[in-house]
């Protein structure tokens, strides 16, 4: 054995050892994000320890030059063993061989960790089932990654994975982005990339010429990384909060309540913070919802106007000798990115934002035209019809042809739904009381507010069947509240509708120009029902077990003061409809208003959907800038006497373009197959096969045998000849998304498609 074959055998064992503790790094990376979702505990510890003992067991199996099954099974078995001891030891022979009963306790520890994840707050709790999924899973992960890198030496793709597991603590509990941790994790896979290139390479390799051009990229290819993840990132939608009592996914506003959906509860967080002048914290409406169609209450398609504009808000219409009381209300929002900006209702003038807003006159809301209402501090003015209860007893339920939307029953309404409604209210005689009668009923003990029970007992169905199984159940949160509410009020032939907002806050200890501050979290997202009555327009009721405060009118005796002398009548109030501009709610829709955002009807704010889609035609393009960084990279490294960085260009072509590259094929051998099959040059194959054959046999630091700019120019017009000869369809592919970036010659995955010619 000569000293070059041992010098190089001892390099690749070398380059395996770095290859396999940047692996390590790289997992370890993106183990740091679930530290953000559940609290560091003997999981950490049993991760990192099981990720080691796997990866050490490939490496030393690879030392007696086992084949890649065999590698895969041993660190299959230390997993395995791994698993038994740590978890079921109790139920294995001797604690390291499982039994039936190991395998029989582990779907109920599966379902537990599950079931946690689903209903936890994060950050949860460290619990022995949770461990055993995180645990088991990095094991899994790194027996992947492994086969990936190691045998089939493809860093890229196992680099793509190693991130999608990293962002799903992510995606679970949206937060800013981690800087540091990012910058981790990009230093541990540029590393573990470079790491498996130098362990291909050979020990005479001249190393000085070729690492001109490496630093540069991974240095290039961190700054877009970087970039991406600082900069672009946070101009993407918003991952929705679900409405219902509950938080989904992210600091948002979902106007779109599906009876199906499950609630999960991230960390709860501040999201507002206000303060009022009313005798307590008000109810805060982000939109209404009067379509019910296919188990979803969908958000109101209605005109917008201009915020500042004389058909904006404008004043509330009511009855005579409707007292009317106002309301100053001050918002501040802590962290909450929606286009639905939180008012009181009936709001009659909103102060104080930055950027463009629009006012909705038909339910009294404000959305934004551009931006969100992060960081917005406003004041909300609200005219508040106060009718004694005598009045509102006079009053119907109704109105004067509203549209059909808030009327409408779904086809084949349950019996449940028609029959309770009418038994619930048999008696009472006016529409007021027929509606308390409701709310006391399903506020009266019968009915469970749960999170939970929707999942558990099995109604997470759709459309009206979904309210009548939660009648059958009488256990749901406020979504089924709210819709059992609607549905059965319509049944009663009163026009109905679904608010989606917030419940009023808790007090806190701060004052501010003499008023309380109260906060309100993200827990209390919220949705409640509202019955269109004649003379007082829209009045919000509580049908939610447990939550938010019960509607009830009170009779004029008990009112203060005299709704007629100018001492003690609230300012501004309105106790008779007037010229003015208002909010009717029976304005027709005109399909040339400017319409909400996210509706069919245009109008909205196109930048956002404009940046979503540059950053995903930047993404898409990434491929194919790597790919022409390393292209560069090697033709320096040609032109600089590197007939290797030569050789790879003509390598990497053949593999863009699908034609194989076997390892036990001899660079002559293949040079000829390109000439017979693929349509090269055979003269400038043979300037590239003489310059690597004179590379590969020369004295270490030798240039004698250097071809110049030769090779590297043979390379290039290769290149040029396999794209013409290959079909449009592949050639287009070997640009925009090269195989050379994941796929190295002599790889096992380096096959090819049949010839192109």
């Amino acid at each position: 054995m000569s000293s070059a074959d041992s010098s190089g055998r001892a390099a690749r064992r070398g380059g395996e050892l770095i290859l396999t503790l940047a692996l390590l790094a790289a997992l370890l990376a993106a183990l740091l994000p679930v530290m953000r979702v559940v609290k560091p505990g003997g999981w950490l510890l049993g991760a990192v320890l099981l990720a080691t003992a796997v990866l050490a067991a490939g490496f030393v199996a690879r030392r007696f030059r086992l084949p890649a099954v065999a590698v895969s099974l041993i660190e299959a078995g230390v997993w395995v063993a791994f698993m038994t001891v740590v978890f079921l030891r109790h139920t294995a022979l001797l604690w390291v061989v499982p039994t039936p009963e190991t395998f029989e306790a582990v779907p109920p520890l599966f379902d537990e960790a599950i079931e946690r994840i689903t209903f936890g707050a994060a950050p949860l709790d460290d619990h022995p089932s949770l461990a055993f999924l995180i645990v088991g899973s990095m094991g899994l992960l790194a027996i992947i990654v492994d086969h990936v890198v190691l045998t089939a030496r493809m860093p890229l793709l196992a680099s793509i994975g190693i991130v999608a597991v990293s962002l799903i603590p992510a995606i679970a509990v949206p937060r800013q982005v981690d800087v540091m941790a990012f910058v981790f994790l990009a230093v541990a896979i540029l590393f573990l990339i470079r790491a498996e290139t130098r362990s291909r390479e050979r020990p005479l390799e001249r190393e000085s010429e070729r690492a001109a051009g490496v630093p540069a990229t991974a240095v290039g290819i961190g700054a877009i990384a970087v970039v991406v993840a600082v900069v672009a990132t946070p101009l993407l939608p918003q991952p929705a909060v679900r409405a219902g009592g509950g938080l989904g996914p992210g600091p948002g506003i979902d106007a779109t309540l599906q009876l199906g959906d499950d609630l999960r509860r991230p960390e709860e967080i501040e999201v507002l913070r206000v303060r009022t002048d009313a005798q307590s914290a008000p109810y805060l409406r982000a939109t209404t919802l009067s379509r019910f169609e296919g188990g979803i209450w969908e958000p109101d398609q209605v005109r917008t106007v201009p915020l500042d504009s004389e058909l904006g808000l404008g004043s509330v219409a009511v009855g005579p000798d409707v007292r009317v009381t106002e309301t100053t209300t001050s918002v501040e929002v802590v962290n909450l990115a929606s286009v639905w900006l939180p008012v009181s209702f009936p709001a009659v003038s909103v102060s104080g934002l930055d950027g463009r807003w629009a006012a909705v006159p038909y339910n009294r809301t404000v959305i934004s035209q551009s931006g969100s209402t992060q960081g917005q501090a406003y004041e909300v003015v609200a005219n508040v019809p106060r009718p004694s209860l005598e009045q509102i007893r006079q009053f119907n339920a109704g109105g004067p042809e509203l549209r059909d939307q808030t009327t409408s029953l779904p086809p084949e309404t349950p019996d449940i739904i028609i029959d309770l409604a009418a038994e619930v209210t048999a008696g009472a005689d006016n529409d007021y009381d027929r509606l308390i009668a409701l709310q006391r009923w399903f506020r009266g003990g019968e009915f469970r507010y749960s999170l939970e029970a929707p999942v558990e007992e099995g109604f997470d169905g759709s459309g009206a069947e979904a309210v009548a199984e939660f009648l059958e159940q009488r256990e749901g949160y406020c979504i089924h509240f709210a819709s059992a509410f609607a549905l059965m009020a319509r049944s009663l032939h009163m026009p109905t509708r679904i608010v989606v907002g917030y419940l009023p806050g808790v007090a806190t200890t701060d004052v501010v120009d003499s008023q309380t501050v109260y906060s309100v979290s993200s827990s209390l997202l919220h949705a409640w029902p509202e019955v269109y009555f004649d003379n007082v327009g829209w009045v919000p009721f509580e049908p939610t077990a447990g939550l938010g405060v019960p509607t009830a009118f009170s009779p004029a005796a008990s009112l203060p003061g005299d709704p007629d002398d100018p001492s003690t009548a609230t300012p501004g109030a309105t106790p008779a409809p007037t010229s003015t501009p208002t909010a009717d709610p029976n304005s027709p829709i005109d399909p040339r208003d400017e319409a909400l955002p996210g509706t069919p009807l245009g109008g909205a704010n196109p930048l956002p959907s404009l940046g979503v889609a540059l950053l995903i035609l930047l993404l898409l393009a990434v491929p194919f800038l790597v790919s022409e960084l390393r292209r560069r990279q090697l033709t320096a490294a040609g032109r600089g006497g590197d007939a290797a960085a030569a050789w790879t260009l003509a390598q990497d072509a053949a593999i863009d373009v699908g034609i194989a590259v076997p390892a036990s094929e001899s660079p002559r051998s293949f040079a000829q197959r390109l000439v017979d099959l693929h349509g090269a040059s055979p003269e400038d194959l043979e300037t590239l096969v003489r310059a690597i054959e004179r590379a590969s046999y020369a004295p270490t630091g030798a240039r004698d045998y250097w071809l110049g700019d030769a090779a590297t120019d043979a390379a290039t017009a290769v290149r040029r000849q396999l794209l013409a000869a290959a079909p449009a369809s592949r050639r287009i592919l070997a640009v925009i998304a090269p195989r050379s970036l994941i796929v190295r010659p002599g790889s096992v995955y380096a096959g090819g498609a049949p010839a192109t010619r």
